[in-house]
């Protein structure tokens, strides 16, 4: 019901919200006083509250003269406010609350949110009302947060998709909004301005006063509370936002004019790939969610099923995948966009596949829309909403507070799944609109590297740019229709059956072996949580050629890829109706994934699994797939910085790991014949491990593992491997008072990064949690020391690592600073937080532990989070399913001295068993970065900012000068000295036999 009761402090009330069946939260929808509409919601059972605040304003409103502004004014709405002054009180808050927050600037929204833990929701609301209400937008920390910016849009600058969403930005009508740069660097927020005489903290502060009004702002928060607690919470805390009565921007005409269609564009991407991009002008159809009625056209020209586009430009070898569907512009217009990935073949085909494009699109406007897939699109909606799963607090409250803008406050649930209506001339007209009269096409590849003439402005992306010729454009307008595309059939893989399963009385909370023997071991648990008709399935295929040496590695990778490939018109039905899959390579084997509705899931698989044991190679496939796996290890070299500081820090610590240069030689060394024969093999000797969770019952799941090892059995004749073969990988021990430095060079970006690793032990209940809580407690200080204050880069991390058993305390930093600074800046980072250590009260160090336990004992939210919980202690042998309990339990007992002897113990600069890695990512042939190579004690003892009771505690510990690096010329010598730590004692001890039990 829907009421409006101005005494209550509220314009409008709203209880009939459409929400799934299975949705135990209680909700309502509100508008206070000053047009602020808001969503509430009210969970019993919730671990976390969390709310996000949508301000229906973003870039394209940017003054001309600041692009970024909007953006801007998002970094510094969290930086201090006239009731709470200090910089990082939110951010301190949620840390010590188990709390998070972010927010995110697009087209025409700005997002806030963030989650803490239930009982602190009122105490954050409060600091986060002030966001809105009195920014202070502080003169220094605006100076500071120009270089976050900044670094946030340097990390983008080499990212493909970046560029090419910016060159179709830079290239529309000139005097269109949409033509922006939206993230803004210092060049915009900084250089010009100053030029100008543009005073940018006033143009803030404007820009929040016109733009931040209640009446364009939409809140939804979530808490333990109930719905008229949370009532009077928003009501008191949220009614001093002002309403200026803003009005959002509406852009009635398109940014494409005549003279910015009709063209084609040839783009030289960072990485090796080649795509093409068609665009047509689209109208706004946001007012039409209830039928969608360009749902029906995208559903269409995206499927992957037999007779479809795709399927036809894949038998021509001229694709790998396709996408299509309507984009989001702004209020007034939209986009639609087919994108297609093409192969070598099809870089030369451009103009064929364009011309089939116009075929599939005319045959969809000479077949009458079709009721039957009306009604099936409308029944897979009902069927997903229905069984939604329960969203995370955080992530439910970010989307919804988008929606209240779009949709009725009724249907703010809904309005994005359901079909209610079916609109037939709506689609026909929007199919008028797809002709190549009002195209655009982006070409991308390398090969236009010499041809490209122009550079767009804010990226730096080369291309070129030329009208398509009439008499190509009346080639695709006087297309025939294609006898090889036909409608889709009927989907199978809906499921009819919703039934939930009986539980037996023996059923167990954790999984339990119900099958081992030397072939196959099988976990089981039924669901006793979620009561939804899904259910998940793992397997885990060992086989030792899968990473015998670089050429099997990377044969194990070409085969995944190909049977992923087979599988496109099959499995794309399956997805549409629910039913999900993955195959993945590990350094085991093979991995296969299965979840969605149980109703025919078990065919599903099977079916995957025939496919696997009776492959066959397509010839044409194979080398195009190969193709592109070489260029997949190729275009390792542009990946960015942080990725390469990750992958090297494991390259390292790995008992076993081929690098990308060897799996690149390696390449060379496939051909179809060598190809076959390792296929044949790969599955002659393995060990399956299983795990089937959800809603099906014991009988069900042995039925279904019994079905699997005969596939196996009969198909690819496998038998079991021996216990030896088994063996996990283990993980390189750093010898005690390690400083091991591993410098390499990235050739694409003109970023650097750092990534140190603190090596700690092989984990243990102890260990897990002071490794935890040590780097729970330093976490809001990294970010906001070495992020905010020193501005070190936009990506600032600190955290826990954890591979093979053993883990350890991990910094990791992408900026425009030399690494040998960075490393620096993150051991005086550490002299800090002894400090802090060593001053910190016991309620504080309570805070902090209990922030952790909440975090550690949050509920997965849907069976999938829940097996994927189980399947990682599976994969790992350590079978610890009540590991959070157990180690929260220990976690409670922590004392203060604890963590200080850890530190002292393992991070501490005197410790006499610290183990550090670092690894140094530096841009090739970069004079500056050269001339900064120097010591760390040099770099150290020049920091201005150090004060009084650091040199204190520097010179206590007899460290004026930093322990030398010993820097690491070859890895393999390295490692073939040193020794490797035992695997973790599993939980369970799991004997093999060859019983099957009911």
């Amino acid at each position: 019901m829907t009421v409006e009761d101005k005494s209550s402090g509220f314009k409008v009330i709203c209880d009939d919200i459409t929400k799934s069946e299975g949705d135990d939260r209680s909700y309502r929808g509100l508008v206070l006083q000053n047009d602020m509409k808001i969503l509430i919601v009210s969970d019993s059972n919730t671990e976390k509250a969390a709310a996000s605040m949508d301000v229906h304003i973003g870039s394209m409103s940017d003054p001309d003269d600041i692009p970024g502004l909007a953006h801007f004014c998002e970094h510094m709405a969290f930086l201090g406010t006239k009731k709470f002054p200090e910089e990082n009180k939110f951010t301190q808050f949620l840390s010590e609350n188990s709390g998070s927050s972010n927010a995110f600037t697009s087209n025409e929204h700005t997002n806030f949110y963030f989650d803490v833990k239930h009982d602190s929701l009122e105490s954050a609301l409060e600091i986060f009302a002030e966001f809105f209400i009195s920014p202070l937008f502080n003169e220094n920390a605006k100076d500071r947060e120009v270089n976050a910016v900044n670094s946030e849009n340097d990390k983008n600058l080499k990212h493909d998709s970046w560029r090419l969403e910016q060159l179709n930005r830079s290239t529309v009508d000139p005097s269109h909004p949409f033509r922006k740069f939206c993230t803004g660097n210092k060049t915009t927020l900084e250089t010009r301005p100053r030029e100008l005489g543009i005073d940018v903290q006033k143009a803030l502060l404007e820009f929040h006063e016109k733009y931040y009004s209640a009446n364009i702002m939409s809140l939804t928060l979530i808490g333990k509370e109930s719905l008229n607690e949370l009532m009077d919470m928003v009501n008191n805390l949220f009614s001093p936002v002002i309403n200026c009565n803003a009005t959002v921007p509406s852009f009635e005409y398109h940014p494409y004019k005549q003279d910015q269609l009709q063209v084609r564009f040839e783009v030289v991407p960072v990485m090796d790939t080649r795509k093409l991009r068609l665009i047509f002008p689209f109208p706004d159809m946001s007012s039409r969610y209830k039928a969608k009625p360009e749902q029906y056209i995208s559903h269409l020209i995206g499927h992957e099923a037999d007779g479809s586009l795709l399927s036809y430009l894949k038998e021509q070898g001229w694709a790998n995948a396709l996408g299509a569907g309507a984009m989001e512009g702004a209020k007034g217009f939209m986009f639609f966009i087919c994108d297609i990935e093409l192969t070598e073949s099809g870089l030369d085909h451009v103009d064929d596949i364009i011309a089939s494009v116009f075929q599939y699109l005319k045959m969809l406007r000479e077949i009458e829309p079709k009721d039957w897939i009306f009604k099936e699109v409308q029944a897979l909606a009902a069927m997903h909403f229905r069984f939604k799963d329960k969203e995370k607090p955080v992530q439910l409250v970010t989307r919804v507070s988008k929606y209240l803008h779009h949709y009725g406050m009724n249907d703010v649930l809904s309005g994005a799944y359901l079909l209610s209506e079916i609109d037939k001339e709506t689609v026909k007209q929007l199919l008028e609109l797809l002709v190549p009269e009002k195209l655009r096409v982006f070409v991308v590849s390398k090969k236009f590297e010499e041809s490209a003439d122009q550079t767009e402005e804010w990226y730096g992306t080369k291309y070129s740019v030329k009208k398509i010729p009439s008499d190509v454009v009346k080639k695709w307008c006087d297309v025939e229709l294609n006898e090889a595309f036909r409608m889709p059939k009927p989907n199978e893989f809906i499921a009819t059956n919703f039934d939930i399963k009986p539980r037996t009385q023996e059923g167990k909370n954790v999984p339990e072996i119900i099958k081992n023997c030397p072939f196959m071991k099988v976990w089981f648990k039924q669901d006793d949580t979620f009561f939804v008709p899904k259910s998940c399935a793992y397997f885990q295929i060992t086989s030792p050629l899968a990473y015998r040496d670089p050429l099997h590695c990377n044969m194990n990778r070409l085969f995944v890829m190909l049977l992923k490939d087979s599988l496109t018109e099959y499995a794309y039905d399956a997805e549409l109706a629910g039913l999900n899959y993955n195959v993945n390579v590990s350094i085991y084997g093979i991995n296969l994934s299965v979840g969605g509705y149980n109703d025919k899931q078990d065919t599903f698989m099977l079916k995957i699994l025939q496919r696997m044991t009776n492959f066959v190679v397509d010839s044409r496939r194979f080398e195009i797939l190969k193709e592109k796996a070489k260029r997949t290890l190729r275009n390792f070299r542009a990946q960015q910085p942080h990725h390469h500081a990750i992958y090297y820090t494991s390259y390292i610590l790995e008992e076993l790991a081929w690098s990308n240069d060897e799996l690149l030689d390696a390449m060379t060394d496939i051909t179809e014949e060598v190809f076959k024969k390792f296929i044949v093999e790969l599955l002659k000797r393995i060990h399956i491990e299983v795990l089937l969770h959800g809603n099906l019952t014991k009988e069900e799941a042995l039925d279904i593992a019994s079905k699997a090892e005969s596939v196996f059995q009969q198909n690819s004749c496998s038998k079991p491997l021996v216990p030896s073969q088994l063996t996990k990988h283990r993980e390189v021990q750093l010898p005690d008072g390690a400083n091991l430095l591993f410098e390499v060079e990235n050739e694409v970006h003109k970023s650097c990064c750092l990534e140190i690793y603190y090596q700690c032990e092989l984990q243990t209940l102890e260990g897990n949690m002071l490794l935890e809580l040590f780097s729970k407690i330093i976490a809001e200080s990294c970010f906001d020391i070495l992020r905010t204050k020193e501005q070190l880069g936009y990506i600032v991390v600190s955290g826990v690592r954890r591979a093979n058993g053993v883990q350890g305390l991990r910094f990791i930093i992408q900026s425009d600073k030399a690494p040998m600074y960075l490393d620096a800046r993150v051991e005086h980072f550490l002299i800090t937080m002894q400090e802090k250590l060593t001053e910190m009260e016991n309620d504080e160090l309570e805070k902090y532990k209990e922030s952790l336990a909440v975090q550690r004992l949050e509920k997965p939210k849907k069976l999938s989070a829940e097996c994927a919980r189980y399947w990682s202690e599976i994969t790992s042998q350590q079978y610890n399913f009540e590991r959070d309990t157990t180690e929260v339990a220990f976690l409670r007992t922590i004392a203060k001295q604890q963590i200080l002897d850890f530190f002292q113990k393992l991070i501490s600069h005197s410790a006499e068993r610290r183990h550090k890695l670092s690894v140094h990512v530096l841009p090739q042939n970069d004079e500056t970065t050269d001339n900064e190579k120097t010591l760390q004690a040099e770099v150290l003892e020049s920091i201005p900012d150090q004060d009084e009771k650091i040199d204190n505690l520097l010179n206590e510990a007899n460290m004026t000068k930093l322990p030398p690096m010993r820097k690491i010329v070859d890895v393999t010598s390295l490692k073939s000295g040193l020794p490797l730590f035992p695997r973790v004692r599993p939980m369970v001890i799991v004997e093999p036999s060859n019983k099957s039990k009911l």
